[in-house]
């Protein structure tokens, strides 16, 4: 008999796990861009955040973004991981560039 085993991910201090999200595969003349000449995509929703580094003073520095949010991320930051056959990465919270919000 197997067990399946849930895993949950608790990133530490100021880091936090990104799932990336996949760009167009299609470039605006319609051509496919094939897997081995697509760029790691930069854009990423968070799944999970860790509870803030501590400042100097011993106290948390809360954290900018919270799960759910979608953010822009730097090409070579954080270590890679796949979790459930997804691409996601952990990454400290100064590696993220920008929160994307949409709708005006």
């Amino acid at each position: 008999m197997t067990t399946k085993q849930i895993e949950t991910y608790i990133p530490l201090e100021d880091r936090v796990l990104v799932r990336r999200l996949e760009g167009d595969e299609k470039t605006s003349g319609g051509l496919i861009i094939p897997d081995t000449a697509k760029e790691k995509p930069t854009r990423g929703e968070v799944i999970a955040v860790g509870p803030g580094a501590y400042t100097e003073d011993g106290k948390r520095r809360p954290m900018d973004v919270k799960p759910g949010d979608r953010v822009l991320f730097g090409k070579w930051s954080g270590n890679e991981i796949k979790i459930s056959d997804e691409d996601c990465v952990i990454l400290k919270a100064s590696d993220i560039i920008a929160i994307i919000k949409t709708g005006a």
